[in-house]
């Protein structure tokens, strides 16, 4: 009987909630289909998980809105992904946001302070398995620091301070 017992306690511990299960299978299910071009069924699934606050699919949604790839194409909608997403602390959005405010990008007005401060946000958050992203997003936060007052840059460090990520 304490065999079984514990049996079902390392079960629950390491059981995988449905819903994760879930998510993680349909946002390998949208993946493979992104690659084998099977645009609608990508963004289809995407918007799902998008639409209930996951970060990832709103950031690879926002990606096919920016490109126009099986969605129209409307930067309005990726710079609105992008900016949940970004708010929710995801680096990958923290650096397209910041792109699209420093280099006018679908996002009215061009604001190099926004730029900097999500710029900065994404670098922080990077994973070395970003390198290839984590080395562009230095490069354009030096490209917005040269164009940018000290006040500025002070200013978009302020925010950086005070970010807190939104759930």
């Amino acid at each position: 009987m304490n065999i079984l017992k514990l049996l079902i306690v390392v079960a629950a511990l390491f059981a995988t909630p449905a819903a994760a299960q879930s998510l993680e299978a349909e946002m390998r299910q949208a993946a493979g289909a992104y690659e084998r071009k099977d645009m609608a069924t990508a963004a289809r699934i995407w918007k799902v998980w998008a639409d209930k606050g996951n970060a990832e699919a709103r950031t690879l949604l926002g990606a096919m809105y920016w490109s126009g790839e099986g969605v129209p194409r409307n930067h309005t909608e990726a710079a609105r992904l992008y900016l949940l997403a970004a708010n929710q602390g995801y680096a990958r959005a923290q650096n397209d946001i910041g792109f699209m405010y420093g280099f006018g990008e679908g996002i009215p007005p061009h604001n190099d302070v926004e730029a900097y401060k999500w710029l900065t946000l994404a670098i922080k958050g990077y994973t070395p398995k970003n390198q290839d992203r984590l080395d562009q997003a230095i490069k354009d936060k030096a490209t917005l620091a040269k164009r940018m007052t000290k006040a500025q840059i002070a200013d978009a460090d302020a925010r950086v301070k005070a970010f807190k990520p939104t759930p």
